[in-house]
């Protein structure tokens, strides 16, 4: 069925939307934002569980949750090698929807001196949880779209997981001194099922938006996308191209981890009650999700459509420089918590969508798998490098401005880094678009194009 033109002229008050984009836009939003939701949900209740584990011990849990990505990536790569996308999506999300329950009902069942150590294997596998849910949101979203659309309308398609986040924080914000974790758990568990519900609908409607780059009629975006259960990591290592899309989220991970460990320990000093702690938390991402809702809404497309992909991607590690500066220089709560809220507002609402549109210009096996494996394992391999660098900083008695003085020439590589990325981008879109594509199996190296058919 058309879409109206008043759903399209109200769309287009916000967004550049085509003809036939409306419903999938539609689809993607309820996606994503009870994916959002769910975790946000239970991403206060992770914080403060971390914390009352001892933050020294977070670096085991950083650690932990990496060995526990490299054992779920290869199941997971079983399954896209072997189902369709209608089958291995509602299968990884039903799994963790069941991992949500058995948390649950332990915490319910459980005696209170075991909570401690519940809290830390949820601290764990919350962290897998989100990286993998969202991922393959996100790799099903560039499966979905081309790469001009991507530009248009991946920004405010993440917005739709900003309302998510809100959502999902103000609930836990509002309700956690009140209502149990175990209940807190079930609205989860809901949420994923939507999701799934919301995942098939989007796919029912991705042949009409674009011929997908490298996909066969014999297999198609529907289809088995087959390869090898080990090609997440063997096409990424032998890409430069993926192995600098590696590097963007490895920096950008370790920074974050020094950021995180700021955090947590200023909510352990200054609120001394566990409800007060996971409320705090709750707050800071409400302050994040409300900042980058406006900037998704109104700004993400036109920065990208006026600056292009790489100076975009620059902005975050061009505002990092300046926000560990200003670090070094006054090491106190304000600085910290406002860095912390803008940087991740910035990430979410302007790097994070234009990062996916980087892999709008691979073959679709690497949308699935190499995809992961960054997303997962590298994210989490930076987690484990900014983990135990923030503990030998600490430990060398060098403090929030040792710290500081280290993100900063990381922040720096970084900018280099996103520059270069963006303009690879562009030379693999021009290939693609003058018909030089490169063939389903293979990924190009950096600035090489394809020989033309």
């Amino acid at each position: 069925m058309p879409e109206s033109a008043p759903d399209r002229g109200t769309l287009a008050r916000l967004i550049d939307v085509q003809p036939g984009e409306g419903r999938a836009l539609a689809w993607s939003w309820a996606y994503i934002f009870s994916i959002l939701a769910a975790y946000y949900v239970l991403r206060p209740i992770r914080d403060q569980m971390g914390v009352a584990g001892g933050i020294e011990n977070l670096p085991w849990l950083f650690t932990a949750t990496l060995v526990g990505m490299l054992s779920l990536n290869l199941p997971f790569a079983y399954l896209v090698k072997r189902m369709p996308r209608a089958r291995f999506v509602p299968i990884t999300y039903r799994f963790f929807a069941a991992n949500i329950l058995a948390f649950a009902l332990t915490l319910y069942l459980a005696p209170p001196e075991w909570s401690v150590w519940i809290g830390r294997v949820f601290f764990v596998w919350l962290s897998i949880f989100n990286l993998f849910v969202v991922s393959i949101f996100w790799a099903t979203i560039v499966d979905v779209f081309s790469n001009a659309q991507g530009k248009r309308l991946f920004g405010f398609i993440a917005a739709g997981a900003t309302l998510g986040a809100i959502a999902g924080s103000a609930t836990t914000a509002i309700l956690a001194k009140n209502v149990p974790t175990w209940g807190l758990m079930l609205c989860a568990v809901v949420l994923l099922e939507v999701a799934v519900y919301c995942m098939r609908g989007l796919a029912a409607l991705s042949s009409r938006l674009h011929e997908v780059p490298g996909a066969t009629e014999a297999t198609g975006q529907d289809g088995t996308i087959g390869g090898s259960v080990l090609a997440g990591v063997t096409r990424t290592m032998a890409s430069p191209y993926l192995l600098n899309i590696s590097l963007f989220l490895l920096l950008f991970s370790v920074t974050s981890t020094f950021l995180y460990f700021e955090q947590a320990g200023i909510a352990k000093r200054s609120f001394p009650d566990r409800g007060a702690q996971t409320a705090f938390f709750a707050s800071v991402d409400l302050a994040v999700n409300v900042l980058t809702l406006g900037v998704q809404l109104f700004l993400t497309g036109r920065i990208v459509n006026r600056l292009g992909v790489a100076l975009t991607l620059a902005l975050l590690p061009a505002f990092s420089i300046i926000g560990f500066a200003a670090l070094a220089v006054a090491p106190t709560i304000g600085v910290i918590v406002a860095f912390q809220v803008l940087r991740r507002a910035g990430n979410f609402a302007i790097a994070r969508p234009v990062r996916e549109v980087l892999f709008t210009v691979v073959p679709r096996e690497d949308r699935y798998k190499a995809k992961s494996f960054i997303d997962t394992v590298v994210y989490r391999l930076g987690d484990q490098v900014g983990a135990w660098s923030f503990t030998g900083i600490q430990g060398a008695g060098l403090g929030s401005t040792g710290i500081a003085g280290a993100a900063i020439p990381l922040s720096v590589a970084w900018l280099v880094n996103s520059l270069w990325l963006g303009h690879a981008q562009e030379r693999r879109r021009t290939a693609q678009e003058s018909g030089e594509a490169e063939p389903s199996g293979q990924t190009l190296p950096l600035g090489r194009a394809a020989p033309s058919a």
